[in-house]
């Protein structure tokens, strides 16, 4: 069956040369995006009543743009004046380059993995004395926790924004041939939003392993997967899909 229309289950993407919008014009087929889930923000009193004080803190641990938002967003609300001296540790080089939306990057100490949170292990373990507060979701990946009690270094996990499932009632009676989805959550809200949803001729496509399996613990058939040696990302896994169902040339 041909492909003609997707509903990728994330926000539209803010950038014009999008491999999205290249895949929707290159083979003139309708890419919608809708998110499946968003992030709310924990206020400061449930912060508190988990007994975090951020005085108590010497470095940050940032795994995203969201934590680097959460956590400013939270010392506003707390009224604690950021120290200068306050060392962040950033997963990666976008993380990084993102908190400078907050902090004057030259009068900073910022440190910065390569890409996996595993590669903050030698600059963790350089400054080992420190106190780590590790500002996350309330779904951090357990490659995290894991990694910084092998370090043996004071820390602490506290959850600074939720991973909600969004209300998609206004989509009961839309049709797409395929549904894109990035996290479990997008398929927890699939079938929360719609408990009697049937797959029939409908393609589903994943996006990694944790994905893939509630995908089949919901009992739904999996047409598209990524990442592969061949597709590393969705929209090329999307493709060679769309080329073989639409026998494009």
């Amino acid at each position: 069956m041909k492909v003609k229309t997707i509903l990728v289950s994330q926000p539209e993407p803010k950038v014009e040369n999008s491999p999205y919008f290249e895949l929707q014009q290159k083979h003139k087929i309708k890419i919608d995006f809708r998110p499946f889930i968003h992030i709310e923000g924990v206020n400061a009193k449930e912060i508190r009543l988990q007994k975090i004080d951020l005085n108590h803190y010497t470095a940050i641990i940032l795994t995203s743009r969201n934590a680097v938002d959460h956590f400013f967003r939270v010392a506003d609300e707390m009224r604690y004046k950021v120290p200068e001296g306050l060392k962040y540790f950033c997963q990666s080089e976008a993380v990084a380059y993102y908190l400078q939306k907050y902090v004057v990057y030259r009068k900073r100490k910022i440190y910065v993995g390569a890409k996996d949170f595993a590669d903050l292990s030698p600059l963790i373990k350089k400054y080992k004395d420190e106190k780590f507060l590790l500002p996350a979701s309330d779904q951090l990946n357990a490659d995290a926790p894991v990694t910084l009690d092998n370090l043996k270094v004071d820390w602490t996990q506290a959850t600074f924004y939720k991973t909600v499932m969004s209300d998609l009632s206004d989509l009961a009676d839309v049709y797409y041939d395929v549904l894109a989805f990035f996290s479990p959550t997008g398929i927890k809200s699939l079938f929360k939003n719609f408990p009697d949803f049937k797959q029939n001729d409908t393609r589903i496509a994943v996006f990694g392993s944790s994905t893939q399996k509630e995908a089949l613990d919901n009992g739904l058939r999996i047409d598209i997967l990524a990442p592969t040696p061949d597709t590393p990302s969705m929209t090329m896994a999307l493709e060679k899909y769309i080329v073989e169902a639409n026998k494009v040339k």
